[in-house]
């Protein structure tokens, strides 16, 4: 183990001639900086998220609510794949926000390590700022501030849980990985548009849909652009047996977790084993 920062550490260890093979986990730009000095090592990238949910008007709104709770503030929004925007159907978005709205100002801040708190802090002071930095952008970019948007009155790095809405797939708010709890609201006309909607970003690594309708369970499957894809279930969660990764910016096509989990650190090798003591061409060159 070599602890160090990544600027000397690290650059060192993905440049060294010995070392074979790169796991890393972390920002999308550090992730481009491995890619390119990185030369003809095996590289595995695990990088950012954008994840939605999306609520169809056909969804159990309170089951909804339950994952979209869990997926935006657990963990304080300090997970890859935390649910960071919501695609609710117009029919239904009014009810929506009122349940989760009363659902999040009932939300109690603390320490993590007390099984009463619902949203811990963030990790440190930077955090507080960038995730601060982003409400202003929002509020600048003319999304609806429901509720949140400012530090909590207590000891540690603490940010209230904060809602956008009226938030359109343009803004920055939408886009960019924020790493805190921060969740914004998109409105979508139909399934096509959700999906549209949810495939607007660079990112690719998780995703969710409620909807009773099996059909459109089937085309979020399809046609959303990401690793993970939940039906009636939050953007969080991993399961041990189950491979874990993105596409698009997320990722360069590794997996980790379950067996392809063992791929990112292993070689192939061909072995052929001759016992008949006569020459053996080729298939090719037989036919």
């Amino acid at each position: 183990m070599v602890t160090g920062s990544g600027e000397e550490v690290g650059t060192a260890v993905v440049i060294h001639r010995r070392l074979r093979g790169i796991s890393f986990t972390g920002s999308r730009e550090t992730g481009e900086f491995i890619s390119k000095v990185a030369g003809l090592k095996k590289v595995g990238l695990e990088l950012g998220g954008k994840n939605a949910i999306i609520v169809m008007d056909d969804a159990d709104i309170d089951l909804a609510v339950e994952g979209i709770l869990w997926g935006a503030f657990g963990t304080t929004g300090q997970r890859c794949t935390a649910a960071s925007r919501v695609i609710i159907h117009k029919n239904i978005q009014k009810e929506l926000e009122e349940k989760l709205l009363k659902r999040v100002q009932k939300l109690k801040l603390g320490s993590g390590l007390d099984p009463n708190t619902d949203v811990g802090p963030l990790i440190a002071e930077r955090a507080v700022k960038k995730t601060h930095m982003y409400t202003e952008i929002g509020k600048k970019e003319g999304a609806t501030l429901l509720c949140g948007g400012q530090s909590a009155n207590i000891h540690g790095f603490f940010y209230k849980p904060t809602i956008f809405t009226n938030v359109r797939p343009h803004m920055r708010i939408a886009k960019e990985e924020i790493f805190g709890p921060t969740l914004s609201i998109l409105t979508a006309h139909d399934l096509h548009d959700a999906i549209q909607i949810c495939n607007s970003i660079d990112y690719g690594l998780s995703s969710s849909i409620y909807t009773k309708n099996i059909n459109s369970a089937f085309q979020a499957i399809e046609h959303i652009e990401a690793g993970i894809t939940y039906i009636n279930a939050s953007t969080i969660g991993a399961e041990g047996h189950l491979p874990f990764g993105g596409v698009k910016a997320t990722g360069n096509g590794t997996r980790e977790a379950g067996w392809t989990g063992i791929e990112e650190f292993s070689e192939v090798k061909t072995v052929y084993i001759d016992y008949s003591g006569k020459l053996q061409k080729a298939q090719i060159d037989n036919d």
